[in-house]
Parts: C-alpha cells; structure tokens; sequence
C-alpha cells in the first residue's frame, strides 16, 4: 500500500517571538490560539514547498523551505516546533504546539517533522541547534516558464474574433506572451494548464505572495520582460 504524505495539521497555539528592551519589560512572545471568531489555526506543507501558518483566512507566516538548511533549523520539544530564521543577519522565532490529546498531538508533531526532514533536518530537545548561517529570503514566486516551440500559423482575421482561439500543439514565446498580456486570447492546449499547486493550496501561496515586500516590484519586472519579449 502507497505511503500517503499529510501536509496540513492542526494547531493549538502559534507565536512570535518578540524582541524586547528593559524599558518594556524585556522579551515576550505573541500568541494566537484556534477560536470561533478567528478560525482554525492550521500548519500547511504545499507540494511546492512552501510552509504556511494561517488562522481562517489569514495567513500568519509563511515561507519557502527550499534551500531551508541555509536559513532555518527547527527543534522538536514533545508537540512543540520551535523555527529560527536567520535572514540578512537578523533572527527570528517561531513556535507551534499541535491540536489534540497529548497523544494525538506527538503524532501530529511528528509526521509534521517527518514531512519537514524531506527539506531538512530536525533536532530533538538534546541541546540547542547552532546558530544558521545568513541567507537571503526565498522569492516565493517567480515568472512564467517560457517555450521554444515554433510558431503556429494564424489567419488573418484571428485577432479579431469575440471567442478565445482554440490552440492545438506547441506555442509560441511570443504568442504565450501575448496571451499572458491579455493581448491575444486563447484556449491553451492541457500541457499548458497543469498546475504543481492544488485549488486548495492555491489561496494560501496566494496571500504568502501578497506578503512579500518584494512581491509587487517583481509582477512589474516580470510584465516589463514580457512586453520586451514582443518587441523582439
């Protein structure tokens, strides 16, 4: 029988860890906790592996693990995660305790862990994990994949026609560009309408974009590349 691999867990508490000063009291931790007005708290592991903390509809964290061994170690302490992120030079905690009886909730824990090994490593209350080394923070989205294919040839008046043409075999770069500037519509072939994310895994990588300072600078960049491909 085929191993199935979970990647999505409930949560009894997520926090923060906040840095503080003396004049404040010193350093303190920011919990949320599952309610009925905010929703379930839910850890997700998505297939392209992006690891997503959200509460109902809100995405509270979030970030790629690929390359994680260069930016982040984790620690398991009985139901308890414990996430050091070291990014540019500054560090940051988080920490997740899973749903459950005290039993449910070791397993919860550890088929997180087993789910996150296939990414990297994970210690066990035995000792502190060494400082990570700098990293510079993933890009969680990234352009278009482009083709090479040759050009399909068009009738004359192809551009003008109210419904999306209908495209049978390979594409062209420039008129998949065209298409993703709403130029020129089509009715894309299957091959091009696979996605490596599921409908439900979709909304919350969506919101992990949306939260990335970086995220509309980079949609810019992307449509200005685009629109230089058609000058080509």
């Amino acid at each position: 029988m085929a191993t199935v691999h979970k990647s999505r867990w409930m949560l009894k508490r997520f926090g923060r860890f906040l840095p503080g000063t003396k004049e404040d009291g010193g350093n303190s931790w920011k919990m949320f906790e599952p309610s009925e007005s905010a929703g379930e708290l839910a850890l997700t592991i998505v297939e392209s592996g992006h690891m997503l903390v959200s509460q109902g509809h809100d995405l509270l964290d979030g970030f790629s693990l690929l390359d994680a061994p260069s930016f982040l170690k984790v620690q398991q302490k009985s139901d308890t995660l414990l996430f050091r992120l070291t990014v540019k030079g500054e560090s940051r905690l988080i920490r997740m305790q899973f749903s459950g009886s005290r039993t449910e909730a070791l397993e919860e824990c550890s088929s997180a862990v087993l789910r996150l090994k296939e990414y990297l490593p994970v210690t066990s209350q035995g000792g502190p994990p060494p400082p990570p080394p700098l990293s510079c923070p993933p890009t969680p989205n990234q352009p278009p994949t482009k083709t090479t294919a040759q050009n399909q040839q068009a009738g004359a008046g192809e551009a003008m026609v109210t419904e999306p043409e209908v495209v049978q075999g390979a594409l062209s770069i420039k008129r998949l560009t065209q298409h993703f500037l709403g130029e020129h519509g089509l009715s894309l072939p299957l091959v091009y309408r696979h996605s490596a994310l599921s409908r439900g895994e979709l909304e919350p990588f969506v919101r992990l974009c949306l939260l990335d300072p970086s995220f509309p600078a980079l949609v810019e960049e992307v449509e200005g590349e685009l629109r230089r491909v058609l000058q080509d």
